[in-house]
C-alpha cells in the first residue's frame, strides 16, 4: 500500500470513528498520524457547533487539538472519566493492541482506561494475525539496567529507542526512557504483560490487552468495522 492511499484509509477510518462522538462529551484524544487525522475531524465539527472537551495523551495531540479549536481539560478535572476515546495502534490482533511508537503509551493507557467507549482506528498494515511487533516498554532512567537484564529473563531483546533528530535516546514526555523489545510472536500476551508490568521501573508497556470495544480498519475502498 503506497503513503497516499494508506493517508486515505486512515482519514476513511477516522471519519467513521468521530462518528462515535456526540454534543456534550469528554472525549480522549489519541497520539499518532491516524489519530491526528480523527483530533483535525473533529475539529471542523467543533466549528460547526460540536460542543466537546478534549483530553490528550500526549503534547503532540495537544497542540493539534489547540490548533484545531477544541476546548482541553484533564482527568482530574473530568473526575477520571470520559465518554470516548479515539487511538490509534502500531499493531492489532483482534482486540488486542501494541501501541507506544510515539513514546506516548503510559499516557494513552491511563487516557483509553478511562474511556467507557475505546474506539481504534488503523490502516491495513497495523493488522497481523498474531502480534508480534516490538512491544514498547517505559522505563525510569535509574532502571536502564535491571530492567534491561529482567526483560532479556522474560526471552527478549530490549533496544534503547534513539532520538532521529537529536544525540541521545528518546525522552517521553514523562522523563523516561523507552525500551522496543523483541519477543517475536506473542501467543500468551496477557501473561508477558503481567510480567512487564511487575518489573521494577518500568512505567508503563505498549500492550494494550480487551480495551478496544471497537477497531475501525480503513481499506482502499472503505472502512471495516471490528467488534473484539
Amino acid at each position: 500500500m503506497d503513503e497516499s492511499t494508506r493517508k486515505a484509509a486512515k482519514r476513511r477510518a477516522s471519519e467513521r470513528a468521530v462518528e462515535a462522538v456526540t454534543d456534550g462529551d469528554m472525549v480522549g484524544l489519541g497520539s499518532g498520524s491516524t489519530a491526528e487525522h480523527a483530533i483535525r475531524l473533529l475539529g471542523d465539527k467543533v466549528e460547526d457547533g460540536l460542543d466537546i472537551v478534549g483530553v490528550p495523551t500526549s503534547f503532540q495531540a495537544r497542540e493539534v487539538a489547540t490548533d484545531v479549536g477544541i476546548e482541553l481539560t484533564t482527568l482530574e478535572e473530568t473526575a477520571g472519566r470520559l465518554d470516548v476515546a479515539i487511538d490509534g495502534a502500531d499493531q492489532f490482533a483482534g482486540g488486542d493492541l501494541i501501541k507506544g511508537g510515539g513514546a506516548a503509551h503510559a499516557r494513552e493507557k491511563i487516557v483509553d482506561s478511562a474511556a467507557q467507549e475505546l474506539v481504534i482506528v488503523v490502516d491495513p498494515t497495523k493488522r497481523a494475525d498474531v502480534l508480534d511487533a516490538a512491544v514498547p516498554v517505559e522505563i525510569l532512567p535509574d532502571a536502564r539496567r535491571t530492567a534491561a537484564d529482567a526483560i532479556r529473563a522474560l526471552d527478549g531483546e530490549p533496544t534503547l529507542r534513539r532520538a532521529k533528530h537529536k544525540s541521545g535516546p528518546v525522552v517521553t514526555d514523562n522523563g523516561n526512557l523507552v525500551f522496543d523489545c523483541d519477543f517475536g510472536e506473542l501467543t500468551d500476551p496477557a501473561t508477558l504483560a503481567s510480567a512487564l508490568s511487575e518489573l521494577p521501573g518500568v512505567v508503563e508497556h505498549g500492550l494494550f490487552l480487551d480495551l478496544a470495544d471497537v477497531v475501525y480498519l480503513g481499506t482502499e475502498t472503505g472502512v471495516e468495522r471490528i467488534e473484539p
